[in-house]
């Protein structure tokens, strides 16, 4: 009888090691690095806007920072603001995208133009959801130039009935926050 307790002890020890070491994480694999992911993380932080002198205003435009384990950026853009926005960033393949939870109630999905110069994150419509293309009034790209570590400029495309609409485009001159 005390052999069978033993045994039985025995076994439950080893169970509950197993059980423990499957409630464990597997070890992340490393993902290779992407060079254009990789310099878009440069850009967490807080970023406001700049006056006409170039000097940084207390107006909080956008705050980007890492998450999904370094897998995604998040970006809340006019933060606490009626028109607060959302654009998340992550890889698909070899490609970076984007989505974007506009104020307009669509989500435009982007890609980065891999073959813009380096000091440029070009991003290009590739298609969303709760929009036509064809009629509806959308993002359907950026430009984010980088013109040192703490100051970009950002200009944004805007279409309307299938066109570019100048009235609804934007330009914005960012500070990184210190």
């Amino acid at each position: 009888m005390l052999k069978r307790f033993a045994v039985g002890g025995l076994m439950f020890a080893v169970f509950a090691l197993v059980a423990v070491a499957e409630d464990k994480p597997a070890p992340k694999p490393a993902s290779p690095a992407n060079p254009h992911f990789e310099r878009l993380k440069k850009l967490v932080g807080t970023w406001v806007a700049a006056d006409e002198k170039g000097n940084p205003t207390d107006q909080v435009v956008s705050v980007i920072r890492l998450t999904g384990a370094g897998s995604a950026l998040h970006e809340t853009l006019f933060p606490g603001q009626p028109h607060e926005m959302i654009s998340i960033y992550h890889l698909d393949g070899a490609d970076v995208v984007m989505t974007h939870y506009c104020a307009l109630g669509n989500q435009p999905r982007m890609k980065l133009d891999l073959a813009a110069p380096t000091n440029q994150f070009k991003w290009d419509f590739a298609g969303g959801t709760n929009l036509n293309p064809a009629k509806d009034k959308h993002m359907h790209g950026a430009v984010v130039t980088v013109v040192s570590d703490d100051r970009i400029e950002l200009t944004g495309v805007a279409w309307e009935d299938g066109k570019p609409c100048d009235a609804c485009a934007c330009q914005m001159k960012l500070i990184r926050k210190k």
